[in-house]
Parts: structure tokens; sequence; C-alpha cells
């Protein structure tokens, strides 16, 4: 799969093809607050809607919910540990991880790599 979109950057490509993570804090999706949709900065695929996205202080951009089948996952042990990991089901790019500690209804938390989304506000 790993469609690659010519025009990423190298931290981009860095993220999605070898699985690397942004510096928390660093993206400017932390503070965007408009009504809209976030989609794939690799491939397009919208991913989550803005009203599932929520502060969660971890410093990444986070939602308790993707849109349905977007996403496939796997669990990395890279830390040592099981994490639940998720990429792009259209073109295999890494996201980020899947963790219990998020906000009702779901609890759950998509702790995303801003580098891998483009926010499009609604209209």
């Amino acid at each position: 799969m790993n469609k690659k979109n010519p025009n990423l950057t190298a931290e981009q490509k860095l993220v999605f093809f070898e699985e690397g993570t942004e510096p928390p804090g660093t993206s400017e999706l932390n503070h965007e607050k408009r009504e809209g949709a976030y989609y794939c900065a690799n491939c397009d695929v919208k991913l989550f809607e803005s009203n599932s996205k929520y502060e969660s202080g971890s410093g990444w951009p986070s939602f308790f919910q993707s849109l349905p089948k977007v996403f496939e996952t796997k669990t990395d042990y890279l830390l040592g540990y099981a994490r639940t990991e998720y990429h792009c089901k259209n073109c295999g790019g890494h996201h980020g991880h899947i963790f219990d500690d998020g906000p009702k209804p779901t609890g759950k938390r998509y702790c995303n790599n801003g580098v891998c989304l483009v926010f499009k506000p609604k209209n």
C-alpha cells in the first residue's frame, strides 16, 4: 500500500512512513476550533469531523472518534509496552496511537500527529 504524495515534507514522510512523531505542542491544529473536517495529508481521505476534536492536554490534536472504517490498527511495542497504533486505511500512512483515556461517549483518544492532517473549514 503506502502510496506517497510527492509533495510531503521531510517531517511528514518521517511520521507517515517511518512511524515517527512530531514534537508535542508544535502543531497549529492544536488550537483549531472552527467547524469542519480533518483529512489525511498524504491521500486526502476524510478522517475526523471537528465535533470529535477535544483538548486532551497531550500536545497533539486529539479526537474521541474517527469516521467509520478509515483506519487500520496494529500493536506497537516501540516504548516497551503495548500501544494501539493506527494507519490510514487508504494510503497506509501512520497517524498516531489510540488510548483509552478519552472523554465520553467513546472513552477513546486518537492522538494524531498534526503534520498528518489537513483541516478544511466548513464552507
